[in-house]
């Protein structure tokens, strides 16, 4: 009787420990989770500002982009005659006269400076036919001589010697890719086009990048909070 006694007092003994012990590592893990959300809950709050800073900022690039670049390309290209690619070979390009120009010195304050003018003179894809090469559309607007028209500046040395890199560069590489009018009404070729379809490309990749990625971090956050709500749900089921 007393062994049948002390067995139950045994028994009930070792399953009031267990039961503490059960409560205390339950009261553990409760507590593990509560600091693990209160940890998460910062942390996914500074991701969505993040996402949100990068959507805004990706927006504000777009509308600046979109009152200058965009804008002058809308502008300009329908007026733009050189819409032909081609191979031009350069035949003469020589430094002729120089040419003034004036900078700015302070406030209304205008100083004369000179620049030599580089004539390049090339063959559009070995036609024969000879063509003034000009760097772009507002060299050729600037210029109706000179191939490179450089910002002036007061040392005129400086200039120089650009335009001189730049002729032993041309006398280098003979053959250069270029743009011309196939009406030919345009005598002169282009060398590189302001605003075609590469600058809007490169002008819109980054905006479109931080957008992308703003979006995306602002996703996989509501992702994994989904996520994680879902597992809650299943372990208080399991329970």
């Amino acid at each position: 009787m007393g062994a049948e006694v002390s067995g139950k007092i045994n028994d009930s003994f070792f399953s009031t420990s267990s039961r503490s012990i059960y409560q205390k590592f339950r009261e553990v893990d409760l507590l593990d989770k509560k600091k693990t959300v209160t940890a998460l809950k910062p942390g996914e709050d500074r991701a969505i500002l993040l996402g949100l800073g990068m959507i805004l900022s990706s927006v504000m690039l777009y509308f600046v982009l979109g009152i200058t670049i965009l804008r002058s390309y809308a502008e300009r290209r329908p007026r733009s005659v050189w819409t032909e690619e081609g191979v031009c070979v350069v035949l003469n390009a020589t430094v002729t006269a120089d040419v003034n120009c004036s900078y700015n010195c302070g406030s209304e304050c205008w100083r004369v400076s000179k620049y030599p003018c580089l004539q390049v003179f090339v063959s559009v894809n070995n036609t024969g036919r000879v063509n003034r090469l000009s760097h772009n559309e507002e060299t050729h607007d600037s210029s109706s001589e000179c191939f490179y028209v450089p910002r002036c500046q007061k040392d005129s040395t400086a200039m120089h010697a650009i335009i001189v890199n730049i002729s032993e560069r041309l006398k280098v590489n003979t053959q250069v890719t270029c743009y011309y009018d196939p009406s030919e009404q345009q005598e002169a070729v282009l060398l590189t086009r302001l605003y075609d379809h590469g600058v809007v490309f490169h002008s819109l990749l980054w905006p479109s990048c931080m957008l992308t990625g703003g979006a995306l971090i602002i996703v996989m956050v509501k992702l994994t909070q989904y996520l994680s709500r879902l597992c809650e749900e299943i372990r208080k089921i399991n329970r």
